[in-house]
């Protein structure tokens, strides 16, 4: 008999999950507050609640047989209380928790020996100001809040004493060296319940210059072979340092010098594999239902070069959103367009993908940029 799969968050990564299970006829139960989040009309059964919430995430753990996550920021203590109860919870709490604050992330990189940029930890912006008032920090520098950053939200780069007083952040944070990077590259790993690890080819991110998201990732990066089994070997040692169950994305900095640092992680389908639906003999949707339901792991192999681009909400738009241009798109060869089905756009709001396949990177990343420049999220409600 299947076991009932329950996925706490209904976004855009949970409907991912909704398709690549229905392929297998595999029961997902959904929760999170609102039936018009994109992962509702996905789910075999969707759940009104919130993840945050400990009475409604044991509730919701309780009717399923393994429990997974799309978004980290959620009730480990329920969590833990499931797993005392019999329930499979994987990614595990404590690996959850140890990734969510940021903090705790780059201890277990330096307690584990991983590559890393220098950091230390403060309890709020006062402490900060004095360590730089002490010389103990000298500009330039990263700022990262420890708790509940996203999408290029809780991260500030401080350059000089004006960026001190505009840009520095409130709460407790880490200060990390600035890294003079290179590239900046990711990798994918699974991990089953048996232990077994597979990595998916290295992808180099391009970053939008405001929104401090991912504008292209291109798959595989134009790094030397050598470079790129350093890069998977990094992420499966990663990963196995952690013990996680389900995905592990190794987000890294390739440095002038030709080192690799980790900047961070997530324990859960990322940004940074959405392309491998497309491009790879197994996605990384499909991969993260084998490894958390105890099934065997899919090879990993890239089947055609790939570009990604996130489609982002046009500046100046918020409103119910309007897709201009699709039927252009989709003459394109190769292009895939991925629409969340978010009913509100907002200025940098993540509101799909295209993947682009082709001969060569270079073929694919001229399909995506061209695409990009095709596709806009609008509203008739607009601001500004």
């Amino acid at each position: 008999m299947q076991k009932t799969l329950g996925i706490l968050g209904g976004g855009q990564l949970g409907k991912m999950l909704c398709q690549a299970a229905s392929v297998w006829h595999q029961p997902i139960h959904v929760l999170d507050d609102s039936a018009d989040f994109p992962a509702a009309p996905y789910a075999t059964k969707f759940v009104a609640g919130s993840f945050r919430d400990e009475a409604d995430v044991l509730a919701f753990g309780r009717s399923v047989d393994v429990l997974t996550i799309e978004i980290e920021h959620i009730d480990t203590k329920a969590l833990r209380q499931l797993q005392s109860e019999g329930i499979e919870v994987y990614p595990q709490p404590e690996v959850i928790d140890t990734i969510k604050d940021k903090g705790l992330q780059k201890r277990f990189y330096r307690q584990h020996e991983l590559p890393t940029a220098d950091f230390e930890l403060f309890d709020d912006k006062d402490h900060v100001i004095e360590a730089v008032n002490e010389g103990r920090w000298p500009y330039p520098f990263v700022q990262k809040v420890r708790t509940g950053g996203y999408d290029g939200r809780g991260v500030a780069v401080i350059r000089n004493e004006a960026d001190l007083e505009e840009k520095l952040l409130e709460g407790p944070s880490l200060l990390e060296k600035l890294a003079d990077i290179d590239k900046e590259l990711a990798a994918v790993v699974a991990r089953g319940v048996d232990g077994s690890i597979r990595v998916f080819p290295c992808v180099e991110m391009e970053f939008h210059p405001t929104a401090n998201l991912v504008e292209y990732l291109l798959c595989p990066a134009a790094i030397p072979g050598d470079l790129q089994r350093e890069v998977s070997e990094l992420a499966r040692t990663t990963a196995e340092a952690y013990g996680i169950v389900g995905l592990l994305a190794v987000e890294l900095f390739l440095n002038k010098d030709g080192s690799l640092w980790i900047n961070e992680v997530a324990p859960r389908p990322h940004n940074s594999g959405h392309h491998t639906i497309e491009a790879c003999v197994t996605s990384q949707y499909e991969q993260h239902l084998r490894a958390v339901l105890g099934l065997p792991l899919g090879t990993t192999d890239l089947i055609r070069p790939a570009a990604m681009a996130n489609i982002l909400g046009a500046a100046g738009h918020t409103g119910p959103a309007i897709y201009k241009n699709l039927d252009q798109v989709l003459e394109i060869p190769g292009l895939y367009p991925h629409l969340y089905g978010k009913a509100i756009t907002k200025p940098f709001r993540k509101m799909g993908h295209l993947t682009a396949i082709g001969d060569t990177v270079q073929e694919a990343r001229a399909r995506a940029e061209r695409a990009k420049a095709l596709l806009s999220v609008e509203s008739d409600a607009t601001e500004g």
